[in-house]
């Protein structure tokens, strides 16, 4: 994964009010830290940040950070929304090493067309829809792939049946449930419902 380059000015302002005057003028405010160093207070510009998080890799993208001349290998760990126009408003982050193993968590999309599962009128069910996964920086994949193409009802892909490409590594429960193929929901009301007839009659 290439890195992408964002210049990153040092603010000595701090506070709300310096915040506000930084998000006013396009800014965004935020904190470069890691390795050991004392984090350090910046500012971006908000069109090149949200460049730079627009591509395949969203927030994992790899960064050069380009702090007033010295750079510094990074990711975007922690941005901080507006609460109604979802804007950001501020953005941690972490420097790294490319040989250092990092976690992320990266989208899990679903692939193929589970044609045993619809056309019996069953549903699938997408329950995990990311997945915190540990890697070198360049190693982390801009999502998981899932093929649901073999689904029939009633089966379920947990973590454990996910190929991770190689380098990628993952702690989560293994039998965490990614997708589930549900039967039909008419067949499971008139099952019910034929349960129910029954008890009837057989209480007459």
């Amino acid at each position: 994964m290439a890195e992408i380059t964002l210049v990153a000015d040092v603010r000595e302002e701090r506070g709300s009010s310096a915040s506000r005057r930084l998000l006013h003028a396009g800014r965004i405010p935020g904190v470069i830290y890691g390795h050991g160093d004392s984090p350090v207070a910046v500012a971006v510009d908000a069109r090149a940040l949200r460049s730079a998080l627009s591509t395949d890799a969203g927030v994992n993208v790899l960064l050069d950070l380009d702090v007033e001349g010295a750079h510094h290998l990074a990711i975007a760990r922690e941005l901080q929304r507006h609460p109604v126009r979802q804007t950001v408003s501020h953005v941690d982050f972490q420097v790294v090493s490319r040989d250092e193993v990092v976690t992320a968590d990266v989208s899990v999309n679903l692939v193929g067309e589970a044609l045993g599962v619809t056309r019996q009128g069953g549903s699938v069910e997408h329950l995990l829809l990311s997945l915190q996964i540990k890697a070198k920086p360049a190693d982390i994949p801009s999502h998981i792939e899932v093929d649901i193409t073999e689904l029939a009802i009633g089966d379920t892909i947990t973590v454990g049946d996910i190929v991770l490409p190689s380098g990628v590594s993952s702690d989560s429960d293994p039998e965490t449930a990614v997708v589930v193929a549900q039967a039909p929901k008419s067949s499971e009301a008139s099952g019910e419902d034929e349960a129910a007839a029954g008890d009837a009659a057989s209480e007459s």
